[in-house]
């Protein structure tokens, strides 16, 4: 799933990402940037 990079300002493809469900109980992707290692979140279900 690819989500946005604060810091590299760039789109990318997640690495590890993982379901998880928000307080909300909204569904939520998260993972971890694969250039600088940076922690990516993105809201929505994983396709």
């Amino acid at each position: 799933m690819e989500a946005y990079c604060v810091k590299c300002k760039a789109k990318k493809e997640m690495k590890d990402a993982e379901e998880i469900v928000m307080k909300n109980g909204k569904p939520a992707t998260k993972g971890v940037c694969p250039t600088c290692g940076t922690k990516m979140f993105r809201i929505g279900k994983a396709s």
